[in-house]
């Protein structure tokens, strides 16, 4: 996750205290145990016979992308279960967790300017929209539709069109890099944010992300949004052309369309390249006449509406701890211009090494070890909170079950290929000196900080919504928003292996220990008080 992002301005002053403030409890937990003969079992397996990148290959290169309900998800969750399970993991299924919609695949793109001068454009549509019905060749035109009192200036002048919406998006140079690492000042002010302000009221849940067929955002806006699609449907425009964010052939491209059968978009909406949409939209503020050859290929998959994650696990082998559960998860599902690669086939990766390191070097798990590989995350955490709701209940206390006091804590990794460097703490302080110890053997390889502050928009939140422990890593960005996040360069390519090894082998540590201690990890003070009290 970017910095810029993460860290707001704050006094030197105010830092040095906060730093104070989290140091001065780590001397309470000086006798943590770290089993560092295990940890150096994990670091030779993790590095020395690593296995993270070829299970990457297989999610990118052999099966992605993973839209979920798409059969290449479904394929790629089969393949995973296999591998589970002939690692020595049990109960290695395809979990349903219930309605997800319509999957669907984008199995053909072709797009040409045709004239005045030919050329091929980078486009990609956005998903969950229809295809052309075979090669549309039309006219293209810029229609300013930004409000629906504009929409009488277009009536009867767009059918059989490709409409431009948007205006040019000027482009600027790169100076900077496009791939980062944290800096040690970077760190330490990461270090220094306040814990995340706690949600109001009595098990407060954070919201959930945007997706396809999901309205978010203000309200003003979504509605003025669909009806300005419906409007162009009823016009029976050809398609609808946006230019994607980034530059230098990189497009980024999500959702666009609904999953819901009932009520399909109509509309092919498609993304272009930013320098080939502006190059098209300065001909046409000349008076030329630009024409495009167009044949997209989508298909919806209607057959199982319904979703999975994919679920194993380590039996633990204390007759008392058995009982009691530590998870490690990544989503499984992505986006579909490029791969999958970053977003996310490198946390289910590194997560899928790390239980392979845990069953290769046969170290004793006390408490039963579970992976999560969760679908839907891109719509909203829909995979992982289903499957919270379902085996832990919440997210008011009255309806929690038995398994969540038996549950000790979940690690998760979704920001890309890049090296961990510490860990979101997520406003849980007392697990800082547990955490602190077991950092130690990886400082020498850049792991050294703790922050209170919380990542969002990632599966961790599913847990930490019903007071359960769950943590996300702080990695290194990389590339991942500047070039890779949701984007055509999603691929494998992009994926950095000795960091890849390097995450393998501290979660695998992490789980281990968890697995192992004699208590559970802490948790927060859960549900908080209402307003008042």
């Amino acid at each position: 996750m970017p910095i810029s992002k993460i860290l707001p301005r704050h006094s030197a002053p105010w830092r040095r205290a906060a730093l104070l403030s989290v140091s001065l409890t780590l001397p309470l937990f000086a006798q943590e145990k770290v089993d560092l003969a295990a940890i150096e079992k994990i670091k030779e397996e993790g590095f020395q016979r690593s296995q993270v990148m070829e299970l990457a290959s297989w999610l990118t290169d052999v099966y992605g992308p993973r839209l979920t309900g798409s059969p290449n998800i479904r394929e790629a969750g089969n393949w995973a279960v296999r591998k589970l399970s002939e690692w020595g993991l049990v109960n290695a299924r395809l979990e349903s967790w219930g309605y997800f919609g319509r999957g669907w695949t984008n199995d053909y793109t072709a797009v040409n300017v045709v004239s005045p001068r030919p050329f091929p454009v980078i486009a990609y549509p956005a998903a969950w929209t229809p295809g052309t019905n075979g090669p549309v060749t039309a006219e293209v035109v810029r229609a300013q539709i930004d409000s629906a009192g504009d929409f009488a200036r277009y009536r009867g002048r767009l059918r059989g069109k490709f409409v431009m919406l948007m205006p040019a998006r000027p482009l600027r140079p790169h100076f900077a890099p496009d791939a980062v690492r944290w800096t040690e000042q970077q760190l330490d002010s990461l270090a220094a944010l306040p814990p995340p302000a706690p949600p109001g009221g009595r098990g407060g849940q954070p919201g959930r992300a945007g997706g396809p067929g999901r309205a978010g955002g203000p309200g003003g806006v979504v509605n003025f949004a669909q009806q300005r699609l419906q409007f162009l449907a009823d016009e029976g425009v050809a398609a609808i052309i946006n230019a994607g964010a980034g530059d230098m052939g990189t497009v980024f491209v999500g959702g666009g369309g609904s999953r819901d059968p009932a009520s399909p978009t109509r509309v092919p909406i498609v993304a272009f390249a930013a320098e080939h949409y502006n190059r098209i939209l300065r001909m046409l503020e000349k008076n030329i006449t630009v024409r495009i050859e167009m044949n997209i290929k989508n298909t919806f998959h209607d057959r199982d509406l319904n979703a999975f994650n994919v679920i194993a696990e380590i039996p633990g082998s204390d007759p008392v701890l058995k009982d009691e559960l530590v998870m490690l998860g990544a989503h499984f599902d992505s986006w579909h211009a490029g791969t999958g690669a970053t977003d996310n086939a490198s946390g289910s990766a590194v997560m899928m090494e790390a239980v392979r390191i845990l069953k290769a070097t046969g170290l004793p798990l006390r408490r039963t070890v579970r992976i999560g590989l969760w679908t839907g995350e891109e719509q909203g955490l829909l995979g992982s909170r289903a499957y919270v709701r379902n085996t832990f209940g919440g997210p008011s206390p009255d309806s929690l079950k038995p398994a969540h006091a038996k549950f000790s804590g979940y690690f998760n990794v979704d920001n890309g290929t890049g090296k961990i460097r510490g860990v979101y703490l997520q406003g849980n302080m007392a697990v800082a000196p547990i955490f602190r110890e077991w950092m130690k053997p990886f400082e020498a390889l850049g792991m050294r900080t703790l922050t209170p502050a919380n990542t969002g928009g990632t599966d961790h939140l599913a847990f930490d919504a019903v007071g359960l422990p769950g943590w996300q890593f702080i990695q290194d960005e990389i590339e991942y928003d500047a070039r890779t996040h949701h984007s055509n360069m999603d691929v494998y390519d992009r994926l950095v292996a000795d960091d890849m090894k390097h995450n393998a082998v501290v979660v695998a540590a992490f789980v281990y220990l968890a697995a192992n201690r004699d208590e559970k990890l802490p948790r927060k003070p859960w549900p908080l008080p209402a307003p008042g009290q």
